[in-house]
């Protein structure tokens, strides 16, 4: 039987690399966004400077006025008609509530 052989010195770690976000969802003129998330196929993204809620469904980008909403959560009821709600300032938000604008 051979006698045990030291172990070797443990390598430093290589530093991690910075993930890749990949490319925005949303128009850049738009800059970052307050808030953003996803929950079941659906992505949004709140622009306060620019009062704008941007929601992706199914590949459709829609576009929405919050007026003086600040949006910083979003619940999702399933369904066939998938209604979406907003946390804001002022409570829950309704989308059907607010403006949609081209």
């Amino acid at each position: 039987m051979e006698p045990m052989k030291p172990m070797r010195p443990m390598e430093p770690m290589e530093p991690m690399k910075p993930l890749d976000g990949g490319e925005p969802w949303w128009p850049t003129d738009l800059g970052q966004p307050s808030s953003s998330g996803a929950q079941q196929g659906t992505r949004y993204a709140f622009f306060g400077e620019k009062q704008r809620l941007l929601i992706e469904r199914d590949g459709t980008l829609e576009t929405y006025d919050t007026g003086q909403h600040r949006i910083s959560g979003v619940g999702q009821q399933d369904g066939s008609r998938r209604t979406l709600t907003f946390s804001s300032q002022t409570g829950e938000v309704a989308l059907q509530d607010l403006r949609r604008v081209d």
